[in-house]
């Protein structure tokens, strides 16, 4: 039986085969490797499920493991990058988009480009933040490290990768929001994998995630004319919109640090809930029913109403719409619940999102309404609009289609209970 040796003890590559170690020199027999310690997950499902409900955990075993970018690719990028854009090509393609009472359906050919597109950006993307962590590092103290830089942004972006297989379903691709966990699981992350000291690792995660933000709006706007290489674009027009207020964070607004510190309390409060088993399940659909209206102000009646709910790897929500009709003129109001993570919309307070844009026929801007983050939409020409705000952290509540001024879709929001959101919230 062989001396106890450190260098073999933790694994040796191919190439270390040969040479001197432990004072021994020559050539080494496979009897001398011994394999490094398995990792204490069996696979995937057993990383992702541990980075979504216990990071603060996990993120020293990633630390920790021996690993390369390419092994990382191989073993968790590649599968969770496709879940989204598979999920919305059968989504599309089988159910279509529903919107104002049109029902739309893109052509396969240009389903499958976008899903094609979406996927290599995906791949793309999480290499080019890699390359931004790691650059930044020495500036906030940091160690310097590709493949430690890759883990963080591999493995945090895990549940933005997770949540896309709402996109199975259309109608709610609105819960995608909770894909937004990732930037808590980078928060938790950075300093640990990239050795940042205590005093710039809130200001190191801060820039981390705004450049994250930045590059998916960037990403975002150069996988619209690829896309069309391959067939008409998804979408159904400018008037569609997007959920949400990430994409006016190149314009404006700011991190407030002792907010987001104060949201990653909340952000860990729900993920040690979620760990055990006492997490608060989201509104059942049927409750969010409720508090849409038979009608809106300005005479509009509604003309239908669903809701569904869905959850995937400790994460879930609900939500419910209601379409409502005045002439030719139709409104779309939802509630939508996003579960536990009771901090996620706390990061958004937490950069201080404002963001104001004119044009010649209407206006798009971001900011805090009563407190709440507020996205307010318009366009005199078409008559379209949207306008949404966050309660308690917790809840979306949407309004958005056609209408004779943006008053309505305000009223809109108005007649759901805002109290009692904020009741079941508590």
């Amino acid at each position: 039986m062989r001396a106890a040796c450190p260098e073999l003890d933790r694994g040796l590559r191919r190439n270390d085969f040969y040479g001197e170690t432990c004072g021994r020199t020559g050539r080494f027999e496979m009897t001398d490797f011994v394999p490094p310690p398995a990792s204490r997950h069996s696979g995937l499902i057993d990383r992702v499920k541990a980075i979504l409900i216990t990071p603060k955990t996990e993120w020293p075993v990633i630390d920790a493991e021996p690993t390369t970018i390419a092994q990382i690719y191989k073993s968790h990028v590649l599968p969770l990058a496709a879940i989204g854009p598979v999920a919305s090509l059968i989504g599309s393609t089988v159910f279509g988009y529903s919107i104002f009472g049109i029902t739309y359906r893109p052509s396969v050919v240009g389903a499958v480009g976008s899903a094609v597109v979406a996927y290599i950006f995906a791949l793309v993307g999480v290499y080019l933040l890699a390359l931004i962590i790691d650059y930044l590092a020495p500036n906030f103290g940091a160690t310097k490290n590709r493949t430690q830089a890759f883990k963080v942004a591999a493995y945090g972006w895990t549940a933005a990768w997770v949540v896309g297989i709402f996109g199975l379903i259309p109608a709610l691709s609105v819960l995608g929001l909770l894909g937004l966990y990732s930037l808590y699981l980078v928060y938790l992350g950075l300093p640990v994998v990239m050795k940042a000291p205590a005093d710039k690792a809130v200001s190191y995660v801060a820039v981390v995630i705004v450049v994250a933000i930045v590059l998916s709006f960037i990403l975002s706007l150069l996988a619209v004319p690829l896309a069309r290489v391959f067939g008409p674009p998804m979408g159904i027009g400018a008037t569609a919109g997007v959920v949400g207020g990430t994409m006016n964070v190149p314009g404006g607004g700011s991190v407030d640090l002792g907010k987001m510190q104060a949201a990653a309390a909340k952000m860990e409060a729900a993920t040690a809930n979620m760990q055990n088993g006492q997490a608060k399940p989201p509104a059942a659909p049927a409750v969010l029913q409720t508090l849409l209206p038979a009608s809106l102000p300005g005479g509009f009646t509604r003309t239908s109403i669903e809701s569904a709910s869905a959850g995937a790897g400790g994460l879930g929500g609900s939500n419910a719409k209601g379409e409502y009709a005045s002439g030719d003129q139709i409104v779309r109001l939802e509630v939508t619940d996003m579960g536990a993570l009771g901090g996620l919309a706390a990061l958004g307070g937490a950069m201080n999102i404002e963001s104001s844009k004119q044009t010649a026929t209407g206006y798009d801007k971001t900011g805090k309404v009563d407190g709440r983050l507020t996205t307010e939409k318009w366009d005199s020409v078409g008559k379209a609009g949207t306008y949404n705000t966050i309660v308690a952290d917790r809840f979306m509540v949407e309004a958005s289609g056609t209408a004779p001024s943006i008053d309505v879709f305000k009223a809109a929001v108005g007649s759901v209970s805002i109290p009692q959101l904020e009741a079941m919230a508590k």
